[in-house]
């Protein structure tokens, strides 16, 4: 059963059993967390006092941050990217996301440990007898996730692609002390460029992992990335995806002179970041377009939907008594 369905059946249970011990006093569900990102279990409820626990799980945002959050979005209108700065981060992203991963070494980032959990599919395929498979990461960075699934692999027939826009990323994933090109391959590769990944021919993908990329491009590049993904998987191939969700920390936090267009941004380093809306990320992958002049829409979808949720918690700086919002948005999306 998948993290998404546990975490529905446990407020189901929940909700169902008012005499039940209070669930965010239950050890079970307090214990500290390896990661932010693994959808959790600790429900904030009317009578709790919010500053108890530095995080909670599935929590809506309150009027306040609502309110504060549609200010800064104002305030961020009113003050965009000039011109100028316009083109120069869009013309050559690279060039930003080479500068960001020779700045901050392998060292600087923390191993996806959680995908496993959150993605099922990456542990059987990992599985001894899970037989001939072929994973592509796309957007492997310095190979924070493409190594934890290979120390924990025990398929002999496992070959992991990790694609990244920026070749200074890939040099760092090939300098790796783990990498063996036996079993991985790290290639540069553009999501949203007209070829697809070395060695890869069409139809040849079982998985796709797609954590925090699908971001860092353009709307105006986001129906390429799919077309490229689509292309790359067998049929039936499965598209594991997280990514940034609207209304996030992040977003709200942008200062003046950081806003590109509608939900895109660039950040202080250059690199660009979108957040994305729940049915609007369902349409760019159903294959749907608003655009009514738009003559290359997919009349057909080509993606399933199997799986789209939003990941929303509360972080909690209890000495300050601050409160702090995060929204991701995690999905599995099934090539028809």
């Amino acid at each position: 059963m998948s993290s998404l369905e546990i975490a529905a059946d446990s407020q189901q249970a929940a909700d169902a059993d008012v005499d039940a011990p209070h669930r965010s006093h239950d050890p079970q569900f307090n214990q500290k967390r390896s990661d932010p990102f693994q959808f959790g279990s600790r429900y904030l409820q009317q009578d709790d006092d919010v500053f108890e626990f530095n995080a909670w799980d599935h929590v809506e945002t309150d009027d306040t941050y609502k309110e504060y959050a549609e200010q800064q979005f104002e305030m961020q209108r009113q003050s965009p990217v000039s011109d100028f700065d316009k083109y120069r981060f869009n013309s050559d992203p690279a060039k930003w996301w080479n500068l960001f991963y020779k700045n901050n070494t392998a060292n600087f980032f923390k191993d996806r440990k959680w995908l496993q959990q959150e993605f099922p599919v990456l542990d059987k395929i990992a599985q001894e007898d899970a037989g001939p498979i072929t994973l592509l990461e796309i957007g492997a960075g310095a190979g924070n996730t493409a190594f934890p699934i290979l120390a924990k692999n025990k398929n002999p027939q496992l070959k992991l692609y990790a694609c990244d826009f920026s070749k200074k990323a890939v040099e760092v994933m090939r300098a790796h002390e783990s990498y063996n090109t036996d079993i991985m391959q790290a290639d540069v590769w553009d999501i949203a460029g007209d070829s697809l990944p070395p060695g890869l021919g069409e139809g040849s993908v079982d998985v796709a992992l797609m954590v925090f990329i699908f971001s860092a491009l353009s709307p105006q590049q986001w129906r390429k990335a799919v077309d490229n993904v689509y292309r790359v998987l067998k049929p039936g191939g499965e598209v594991c995806f997280r990514d940034y969700g609207r209304g996030d920390l992040a977003q709200v936090r942008f200062r003046k002179g950081r806003y590109l267009e509608e939900n895109f941004y660039i950040r202080g380093d250059g690199t660009r970041v979108y957040f994305f809306d729940k049915d609007e990320l369902a349409d760019i992958w159903n294959g749907k377009s608003d655009d009514a002049a738009d003559t290359e829409a997919q009349t057909e979808p080509r993606f399933q939907i199997e799986e789209l949720g939003v990941d929303r918690r509360l972080l909690v700086n209890r000495a300050k008594k601050l409160k702090m919002y995060r929204c991701w948005l995690q999905g599995r999306f099934k090539k028809i």
